[in-house]
């Protein structure tokens, strides 16, 4: 009986056990089984996307950059294939040792190690950075066979921009440089599909129609999908979208006029602007000394930064764009319409100048105090007859002649597209007030007043604002923005499409008073100051020679151009256009420190209308002459534009 309950006990035991094992099985199963629907039915997509990420990446593909080019097709800007040694400063391991191990396979100049450690400096250190530019076949093969022993050395096959015109237009072009820390700051605030289109990107516009069409040229990037191996190495691709090269930007410059206008200038300084007064096209955009955007592509190296940024004559500064200046007797023209808009004068109007004005206990003087006799308003331009305007300032006052001029656009932006134009002064009693701290200092005096009005004093333009001014009196007062952009083209749009630009704005100037100062200006390059400089021109221009201070001159102390520090000589300037029937072409130009308009800057002047009118280009020998201040009408024999070679070939 004994032996028979304890058979029992342990029977129920056994079931108990049984089932607590059972229940212990079905609770694991469930849980795998729950485990097993989440992992493979909720979060399947998620999975299955990390499995693929540890077995595929995704690697950008930068587009290629779209070429800029001349109005006629001139190649300005394009990319070079090149192969690049570059080193990931994180995966070097120690970075000098690895630097010093390839100096003694290929040469390493003190510039590239130079440059090399500046973006460094200025890089992530993730970031593959370019030791060597431009490898020959020989040096790859040499880097090629000891990359085993070089951790973090790689070549690259890159796409690298080039302007093949060098120092040609380089203001207008701009360039490109590496993205920099100052660029990702920037960036981080565009727009998330923006930020995105960048990715593998190195380079971006740095300046000018780079800078300004920098979206256009860019491109839009593709990427490839790659299969990895466990080391993370490329096995085989998967997908490929291919990148979609950035469109080419046309510009209006003439690259061939361009380049004789540079060459014009010389070794001196200064600055051209020539607009087509229809639509605002810029034909020539000329800062002088000019500089080679190659040398920025890769980043600039320390003796060439110094050499231009320390220079007394900075080639860096755009003169046609930041450039201001006063335009002395150039805007005797504006201030002559101005009197016949205002009513002030009338074109008979004449006033005695004995060469010299009275102000209460002042004098203001012309230049070497010239008795004219009686001068009407053709004459004044004629002959620049500063008391004619003394005069005429007095009675329109300053705020007159600030509220005709701003429309005209001194003192404002044009618009043009490009990045960093200067407002330049259109003085005014507001302006001063805004300008100077000191109560004392704010106050405007009559003074001033007659200074302005013979293009001095406070007045500081660029000769962008002065071109765009002259263009809109040639055009008949109706006023186009200036601009460089002419049209863009794509591989799907070779035939390209032009760049939206607004219609002109008329001024509502009546036509009278416009042939009145634009006939003036005729007799100007025929009897008056430039008609040394136009003789025998087949065409009929119309100009204004103008001389500007560069520095003060006391009331009884009289300009000596020789006792004067080359800088500190008075600018030369000419503003023109032609042909006086329908004008096709209008400029302002100034030769700095380089005295009186007909000497220096109407012979460049003169030059550019043979060029854009006739089709010819000048004689060797006149342009030595022109680029010492030696010339006035052409000389030599002047060639058909088609028959000179030049670095931009045909």
């Amino acid at each position: 009986m004994t032996e028979l309950k304890n058979v029992e006990l342990q029977l129920m035991r056994f079931r108990t056990r049984v089932w607590v094992a059972l229940v212990v099985v079905l609770l694991a199963l469930g849980l795998i089984g729950a485990r097993m629907y989440v992992l493979q039915i909720h979060r399947h997509e998620a999975l299955l996307t990390q499995a693929e990420s540890n077995r595929t990446a995704v690697l950008p593909v930068p587009p290629p950059r779209g070429r800029i080019l001349d109005r006629h097709g001139v190649v300005l800007a394009d990319n070079q294939p090149t192969f690049t040694l570059e080193i990931i400063p994180a995966q070097a391991g120690r970075l000098q040792e690895t630097i010093d191990a390839i100096a003694e396979l290929i040469e390493i100049s003190p510039r590239d190690l130079r440059r090399f450690q500046r973006l460094v400096a200025e890089s992530r250190r993730f970031d593959s950075l370019p030791l060597r530019t431009r490898l020959s076949p020989e040096e790859m093969s040499i880097i090629a066979a000891q990359l085993y022993r070089l951790p973090g050395v790689n070549i690259q096959a890159r796409s690298q921009r080039h302007y093949p015109l060098g120092e040609t237009a380089a203001h207008v072009i701009g360039h490109v440089g590496r993205i920099n820390q100052r660029d990702q700051q920037m960036m981080a605030n565009w727009p998330e599909e923006r930020r995105a289109n960048y990715r593998g990107t190195d380079h971006i516009g740095k300046l000018g129609i780079e800078q300004s069409y920098e979206d256009q040229l860019h491109g839009t990037t593709g990427f490839e999908r790659v299969e990895t191996s466990a080391a993370g190495r490329a096995v085989r691709i998967l997908e490929t979208v291919a990148p979609i090269p950035g469109d080419s930007v046309r510009l209006t410059i003439d690259a061939r006029l361009q380049h004789l206008v540079e060459r014009l200038y010389g070794e001196r300084r200064g600055a051209l602007v020539a607009i087509d007064p229809r639509n605002g096209e810029i034909l020539a955009f000329v800062s002088m000394p000019t500089f080679n955007p190659n040398l920025f592509v890769e980043g600039i190296d320390v003796e060439n930064w110094r050499a231009l940024n320390e220079s007394i004559d900075r080639p860096l500064l755009n003169r046609a764009l930041r450039g201001t200046y006063p335009p002395g007797s150039t805007y005797k023209p504006f201030m002559a319409l101005a009197a016949l808009e205002t009513g002030l004068r009338k074109p008979s109007t004449a006033i005695n100048d004995p060469g010299f004005w009275m102000f209460g206990n002042h004098r203001f003087r012309s230049v070497g105090e010239r008795n004219l006799g009686m001068v009407d308003l053709r004459r004044s331009i004629v002959v620049s007859s500063n008391v004619y305007y003394y005069t005429l300032a007095n009675d329109m006052g300053i705020d007159a002649i600030h509220d005709f001029m701003q429309p005209l656009g001194f003192g404002q932006l044009t618009g043009i597209d490009l990045m960093g134009e200067a407002r330049g002064i259109l003085p005014s009693p507001a302006w001063k007030r805004a300008t100077f701290k000191r109560p004392e200092h704010q106050r405007w005096y009559a003074g001033e007043t007659i200074s302005v009005g013979i293009g001095q004093g406070y007045n500081s333009f660029t000769m962008l604002q002065l071109a765009s001014a002259m263009a809109t009196l040639a055009n008949g007062g109706v006023r186009h923005t200036p601009h460089l952009g002419l049209s863009t083209h794509s591989a799907r749009d070779p035939e390209g499409r032009p760049i939206y630009r607004a219609a002109g704005t008329p001024l509502g100037y009546k036509p009278e008073h416009l042939q009145a100062v634009l006939e003036a200006m005729e007799a100007v390059t025929t009897e008056g100051t430039s008609a040394r400089v136009f003789a025998g021109a087949p065409y009929r221009s119309g100009g204004k020679t103008g001389t500007a201070q560069a520095v003060s001159i006391g009331q009884r102390e009289r300009y000596d151009a020789a006792k004067l520090a080359e800088h500190q000589r008075d600018h030369s300037l000419y503003v023109a256009f032609a042909p006086v029937e329908a004008p096709t072409v209008a400029l302002a130009v100034i030769v700095e420190n380089a005295g009186f308009g007909s000497a220096s800057a109407a012979p460049i002047a003169r030059r550019v209308f043979d060029y854009l009118l006739l089709g010819l280009y000048p004689s060797e020998e006149d342009i030595a002459a022109t680029q010492k201040g030696q010339s006035a009408a052409p000389i030599g024999q002047p060639r058909p534009i088609a028959e000179v070679p030049w670095p931009g070939g045909d």
